[in-house]
């Protein structure tokens, strides 16, 4: 462990736990240089000069999707043994150096090789960096943690495709792409390797900043001190978790509302500019679903605790469901902005709480290893939404069909949810 945490935690008078959350922020905020809303600002110009199809282009995202989806269950265990830090620093490195090469290229190849790389550390090493990083130092205050967490991902999220966008228009795409690459170096790097700890026993210390003494199951059903103190944290191996209907569930509705997110995100800017919408608007409209999306996360934490993660998770199925829809008939940018602030409703919720589901049914001991098996359909249900959204954009000319087609898909997710209740550790045992 780095000497300059055991100083800071002697030091500080707070727990330790925040100064982790902080450094999570910090890799998520440069995490989402290789977000596809952040690659939807490249899709025009760099289609236009290279005469790419959408479909191309998509590729990318799809084929490093899939590379983080066969690397994940290996990463897992990782870090469940090890920690974020190392896991996070790498991905920042990779993902920093790959952008700012990304300015150079000449041809599919190497956008591909580049592109690839960096989506990669975003569906795998990241996500599995910051949300282990946050389970592993949040229980009770698990929801709040992880929505400060998406919120921070989405004022990068909402940054970065504003930053590239301003930077094309200075400088051209390559300049764009040196932008990313700049921003993601600064965020993530220093952070992530100096103040970045696996776990609050290494030390000394306990999830939540709570002594022992202090999380302790009320005997009363009245006393609400205690129980507030007090929320379950279960340990599921992997081979157990796999075993319990909820698991499925959660994969279940992984599996369907992912290529949602993806597919509309990526395909959103072309989308906009299609019809007729001119570009800085529509990076404009993508900043704003960025934004709304964190902003709601900090609103479904509040819930979670109260009325459970499946329902909070059915709130934005049904979100998803209504923006696709909305998105088929836009006229003009106050209804973008619109069928934009709902879909960002959609993702504050599949960002937020889906983590947060995985952590409460399974427990944070194995959550590296549980978590990895669910990313490997995470990143391949992403790694469809863009083929998807492309391939039906090149055979009909628009993008209303795809829109449809995510609509449908998210309405099953949204059901599916409903059947996922929390497993009780005695009948996988």
């Amino acid at each position: 462990m780095p000497f300059l945490p055991q100083l800071m935690a002697r030091k500080l008078p707070f727990f330790y736990g925040w100064v982790i959350l902080g450094c999570a922020c910090s890799a998520g905020v440069a995490r989402q240089g290789s977000s596809v809303a952040t690659l939807s600002i490249f899709v025009e110009p760099m289609t236009s000069e290279f005469g790419w199809t959408m479909t191309a282009m998509s590729g990318a995202v799809s084929l490093g999707g899939l590379l983080a989806a066969f690397a994940s269950p290996m990463l897992g265990p990782m870090v469940d043994r090890h920690g974020a830090r190392v896991m996070l620093g790498i991905a920042v490195i990779l993902t920093g150096a790959a952008t700012l090469m990304l300015s150079q290229i000449q041809g599919l190849v190497a956008f591909y090789l580049l592109f690839c790389l960096a989506r990669m550390n975003f569906a795998g090493p990241f996500d599995l960096g910051i949300f282990g990083a946050i389970n592993s130092w949040f229980v009770q205050r698990r929801p709040t943690a992880t929505a400060v967490v998406n919120l921070a991902m989405m004022i990068g999220l909402t940054a970065m495709p504003l930053i590239a966008q301003f930077a094309i228009l200075g400088h051209g795409w390559r300049g764009g792409w040196v932008a990313v690459g700049v921003v993601v170096l600064l965020f993530g790097l220093v952070p992530t390797l100096l103040f970045m700890v696996r776990r609050p026993e290494d030390m000394g210390l306990h999830p939540d900043g709570f002594s022992p003494a202090s999380e302790i199951k009320s005997t009363e059903p009245g006393d609400k001190k205690n129980e507030k103190r007090h929320f379950r944290d279960p340990s599921f191996t992997r081979a157990q978790a796999v075993r319990t209907p909820a698991f499925w569930m959660l994969l279940a509705y992984t599996a369907l509302a992912y290529p949602v997110q993806a597919g509309v995100s990526l395909h959103q800017a072309p989308h906009l500019i299609q019809i007729g919408i001119d570009p800085t608007t529509a990076a404009m409209i993508i900043a704003s679903f960025s934004l709304v999306s964190g902003i709601s996360g900090i609103l479904y934490a509040a819930w979670v605790r109260r009325i459970g993660v499946r329902w909070v998770l059915v709130v934005g199925g049904i979100c998803f469901v209504g923006s696709c829809i909305a998105m088929t008939g836009i006229t003009n940018a106050t209804e973008a902005y619109a069928a934009a602030a709902l879909f960002g409703v959609g993702i504050g919720g599949l960002l937020t709480v889906l983590p947060i589901a995985w952590a409460d049914f399974f427990g944070r001991q194995n959550f590296g290893a549980i978590r990895g098996i669910a990313l490997t359909v995470q990143v391949s249900a992403q790694a469809a939404g863009p083929v998807i959204s492309g391939v039906l954009r090149d055979l009909t000319g628009d993008y209303v069909l795809s829109l449809y087609v995510f609509a449908a898909l998210s309405l099953v997710g949204t059901i599916a949810i409903l059947f996922a209740h929390p497993p009780k550790e005695v009948n996988v045992s």
